[in-house]
């Protein structure tokens, strides 16, 4: 008899200790890492995967929040006063994709962040995902 599959989740990259964050750096997570036992887990940066290099200038949400970055009433500016909403769009859309392709339903996802972050706003990622019924737990 085949063992069965362990359930998947997405997990922010950087809460696992690869330096994906804008600064180059990780921001591992040990109480994440706990709860990703048991799972088949699936690491992204959605800010790489939009086409941001790393290290990258922080960038913060503008005149609203993810769900308003989705639906074109607010933008992502990042530090130096690019405007990166196009890119951190993408990176939501493949992490999207991602979790559609391999029946994700669950993304532990990195707090405080304009992708990833729940509070004190939706980041980008975060919204997306939530509009198409993945559960999010910020770490």
């Amino acid at each position: 008899m085949p063992l069965p599959h362990p359930p998947k989740c997405l997990v922010s990259a950087c809460l696992i200790g690869l330096c994906t964050r804008y600064d180059g750096r990780s921001k591992p997570d040990s109480a994440c890492r706990q709860r990703l036992s048991g799972y088949h887990w699936v690491p992204v940066c959605p800010e790489q995967l939009g086409g941001l290099p790393t290290p990258r200038p922080a960038a913060v949400l503008v005149d609203g929040d993810g769900h308003g970055v989705l639906d074109g009433t607010a933008r992502v500016i990042d530090r130096n006063g690019n405007e990166v909403t196009a890119c951190f769009v993408r990176g939501a859309t493949m992490v999207l994709e991602i979790a559609r392709a391999q029946r994700i339903p669950l993304a532990l996802l990195k707090a405080g962040s304009p992708s990833c972050g729940l509070d004190p706003l939706p980041g980008v990622t975060a919204a997306l995902l939530q509009r198409h019924g993945i559960e999010i737990i910020p770490f």
